[in-house]
Parts: C-alpha cells; sequence; structure tokens
C-alpha cells in the first residue's frame, strides 16, 4: 500500500532539479553565496509577479514579518491585531518587534479568515498595526480592513505566507496594504530548500528600511544607522526560488483542479464540511482544509491507512503556554476554539492524482464510519 503524503516535495524538485543544478553550479564557481546577483533577480521577478515595486528577501518568514513592522515604524507600546487562527510565528514576530498581539476570532463563514467585526472591536488608542493572515491559500477582506487602518492611523500589514499567487478583487495577496510578509519555507507554494521568506512593500522609504535592518540596520558596510538584524535571502535559495516562481502559475492551477475534484469527492459526505472561497478571492489551496466530528480520531484512522493529513492548527494562539500572558482562557474566541478541535488537512499538492485523492476520500468516509 503506497502511501499520499500531505505534500509532495519530491515530484516538484523533478520538475526543477535541472534547472537548480546548473544555477548552483554557477554559485559556487563565483563563490557569491550572499547577496549574488540571483538575489537581486528573483527579488525583481517577484516583486513583479506580485505587482509592487519592492521585493527585499529575508531569511524566513517570521522575520519578513518583523521587519515590515519595524520598518513602518512599529515597535514598543504599539498593538497589532491579528487572528487567533494563524501559526504561533505571526504573534512571535509582533512581539519580536516589541509591540504587543492584539487576537480576535476567525469568521465564522466556512473561510477561517479574520473577523473583520471582532477587529473593529479590538481597536484601542494603541493600535498601530492590523495584521490580516491571507489563510490556507487565499486572501483576507483586505478592502474592508484598510478603512479601518487609515481611520485610525494605523498600518495594513498582511501575513501572506500561504497565498502565493492569490488574488483579491483582482489583486495579488501581498499588495493589498501597506506591506506585506511571505515565508517560502519548503511546504509553501513556492518553497526553497531551507528556510527563506520575504517581505513585500510600495513604498521606496519602506523598502530602504527594510533593506538596512536586515542587515545590522546598515545602508553601508560598518555604517549602522540602527540596531538591525542579521536576515539575509541567501543566494542558493534564490536560484531555487526563481526556477520555481516560473512555474507557479501553472502549479497553483493543479492545486485549483485537485480542490475542484475534492469538492466533487466529497459533496455527498454530509458529515464532511467543505471549505469555502470568500467571494472575490482566486484561491491557490496552500491548504484544503475540511471539517469533521470526532477529527482526532479520523485523523488517526488516516495516517494509519497512510494517508498524510495533517492539523492546521491543533492549539489557538491563546492557549499556547508561550502567550498564556494575554490572559485569555479557553471560550474567549470560540470559533478559533471549535475549528482546532474539527479541521483536518488533506493531501494537496499539484501533482496528486485523481486516483490518490480517490482514496483519501475513501479513507475518511470509512473513517467516518
Amino acid at each position: 500500500m503506497n502511501s499520499i503524503p500531505l505534500v509532495d516535495l519530491a515530484a516538484q524538485h523533478a520538475a526543477v532539479a535541472r534547472e537548480v543544478a546548473e544555477g548552483w553550479q554557477q554559485v559556487l564557481a563565483t563563490c557569491a553565496f550572499i547577496d549574488g546577483p540571483q538575489v537581486a533577480a528573483f527579488e525583481s521577478e517577484y516583486a513583479a509577479f506580485i505587482g509592487t515595486r519592492h521585493c527585499v528577501g529575508l531569511a524566513n518568514g517570521t522575520d519578513a514579518i518583523e521587519i515590515a513592522l519595524r520598518a513602518l515604524g512599529i515597535g514598543p507600546g504599539d498593538e497589532c491585531i491579528l487572528p487567533a487562527n494563524t501559526f504561533i510565528a505571526t504573534a512571535g514576530a509582533v512581539c519580536r518587534a516589541g509591540a504587543t498581539p492584539v487576537l480576535v476570532d476567525c469568521a465564522d463563514d466556512g473561510t477561517y479568515l479574520i473577523d473583520v467585526a471582532a477587529v473593529e472591536a479590538a481597536v484601542t488608542a494603541r493600535t498601530r498595526a492590523i495584521i490580516p493572515v491571507h489563510l490556507y491559500g487565499q486572501a483576507a477582506p483586505a478592502e474592508r480592513l484598510m478603512p479601518i487602518a487609515e481611520r485610525i492611523g494605523a498600518v495594513l500589514v498582511e501575513d501572506a505566507a500561504q497565498s502565493q499567487g492569490a488574488r483579491r478583487n483582482g489583486m495579488a495577496a501581498g499588495a493589498l496594504g501597506h506591506a506585506a510578509a511571505t515565508s517560502f519555507y519548503p511546504g509553501k507554494n513556492l518553497g526553497a530548500y531551507g528556510d527563506a521568506g520575504a517581505a513585500l512593500t510600495g513604498s521606496d522609504d519602506v523598502a530602504t528600511r527594510m533593506r538596512m535592518i536586515k542587515n545590522h540596520g546598515s545602508a553601508r558596510k560598518y555604517e549602522h544607522q540602527l540596531v538591525g538584524v542579521n536576515s539575509r535571502l541567501d543566494t542558493l535559495q534564490a536560484v531555487v526560488l526563481s526556477a520555481k516562481l516560473r512555474r507557479l502559475a501553472d502549479w497553483n492551477a493543479g492545486r485549483r483542479a485537485a480542490a475542484a475534484r475534492y469538492d466533487t469527492l466529497l459533496a455527498e459526505l454530509d458529515e464532511v464540511a467543505r471549505p469555502r472561497t470568500l467571494d472575490g478571492n482566486e484561491h491557490v489551496w496552500h491548504l484544503y482544509v475540511v471539517r469533521v466530528p470526532d477529527r482526532d480520531q479520523v485523523l488517526k484512522e488516516l495516517q494509519a491507512a497512510g494517508i498524510g493529513a495533517g492539523i492546521h492548527y491543533p492549539v489557538p494562539i491563546h492557549l499556547t503556554e508561550a502567550f498564556a500572558g494575554l490572559g485569555q482562557p479557553e471560550g474567549t474566541f470560540p470559533v478559533t476554539e471549535q475549528a482546532s478541535r474539527e479541521l483536518l488537512s488533506l493531501p494537496l499538492f499539484a501533482e496528486i492524482t485523481a486516483a490518490q485523492q480517490e482514496r483519501v476520500v475513501s479513507v475518511l468516509k470509512s473513517a467516518l464510519g
């Protein structure tokens, strides 16, 4: 019995292996491992792909959120509103910038995106940033959040780590706010061969500050205008990302086709709540997330049958030990908490076959009894 992974990185690598090997040989020949010309080339390519002026390559997506916030002047004493239903890195980056994360619930509409009404209710005199997370491959309603930010003099910083290629009302995720952060962790739609990330902005001034912060606060070697960090996208990863970017549109189309197939296969399973795409969104299906009863037992049976299902996310941020200090006990965010008990991510990647998906659904049906 062949197993079916949650994501098949080997199949993706096969498509770019020769191009990556040739590109790496060029890097090895020149020894331009840091800030080689391939980094600038990828930054330009990805900015054009998103439709924004600047892409600043960084070491990882968590750094990207922190650096975007710091470049926009967010720091100690400031509050940043973000969803409780996200990976802990979103909140952790806010803390690293010196600001305070203010969590809100996700919408109870089948998308699990940030609840706009909850954002409005969470605004205080100290709110300086709103951070929507473009979750599972679709964009949050930034056009509803931007007026809130503008009214209170705050910035909108997108966490676009799961949405490379997604669009909202025709605009790319990553170009909907004052700045954006993305991750190129290997399992992302656009993934490196290790940690990597980027910050995006349409502002020349913000981009300049991003570049200074990522390089020890320096615009010129040994001249340090502020205290920065060491967070650079290395040249080898830039080669990988450029090769994959050229194929990303096709891979995302493959994911959309696979998601549509799941929709059809799951249509008659009343116990399974399928994901909903928000009106105006072009989804890129980083994850295909369903809602099922007795989720943990269902997951156990899927995994026992070789189905690489997963959970995104099993523990909401406010219930982690790391953020117990926020003083938000169980029951604070009921939609997020129920989602953490019932959501299940099914295997999804561009190369998944109809037969593989049929087997996933067959095992899922059996597990549901």
